[in-house]
């Protein structure tokens, strides 16, 4: 039985080893883009913080990342995480969508803050930083909701 816990135990670190020549791909950017929110929304400079602290790491083209995303699996997991918030709301892209969407995107900001499922709990255990207080979700809902207003149909 020993034996064969320590080839099992052989092969894991070398799959382990193995697997950190991985190819990682990362979300960097080293430019605002044309459509980012800051210039196509008058967007406060509070707000402005709040959004690059709780969710530009998984909702924009630039995410500054932690020394364990060099460690794959959590590489790969990562990775995967930052596809998908992109793809349901891009802040370096919204100037990009249309009035429609945009309003859409943000009615969902404030309908994930109200149902606590923005920033992910699973990302506050580390960013702790990226925890959103009673008066920035105000701020955020506030400032959505003027926005809200102010887009054409």
């Amino acid at each position: 039985m020993k034996k064969y816990l320590k080839k099992i135990i052989i092969v894991l670190v070398i799959a382990f080893i193995g697997i950190q020549f991985i190819p990682r791909t990362y979300n960097l950017s080293d430019t605002i883009p044309e459509n980012d929110i800051s210039n196509t929304l008058d967007i406060p400079e509070n707000i402005q913080l709040i959004f690059e602290t709780s969710c530009y790491d998984c909702h924009s083209n630039n995410t500054e990342y932690p020394w364990y995303n060099m460690i794959q699996p959590i590489s790969y997991f990562m990775e995967g995480h930052i596809t998908e918030g992109k793809e349901e709301l891009n802040f370096s892209e919204i100037g990009s969508y249309s009035n429609r969407k945009l309003k859409s995107k943000l009615k969902s900001i404030i309908n994930q803050i109200d149902d606590e499922e923005m920033p992910m709990f699973s990302y506050t255990i580390i960013h702790r930083k990226a925890i959103l207080s009673e008066e920035n979700k105000k701020q955020i809902k506030k400032w959505v909701s003027i926005n809200l207003n102010n887009i054409s149909k």
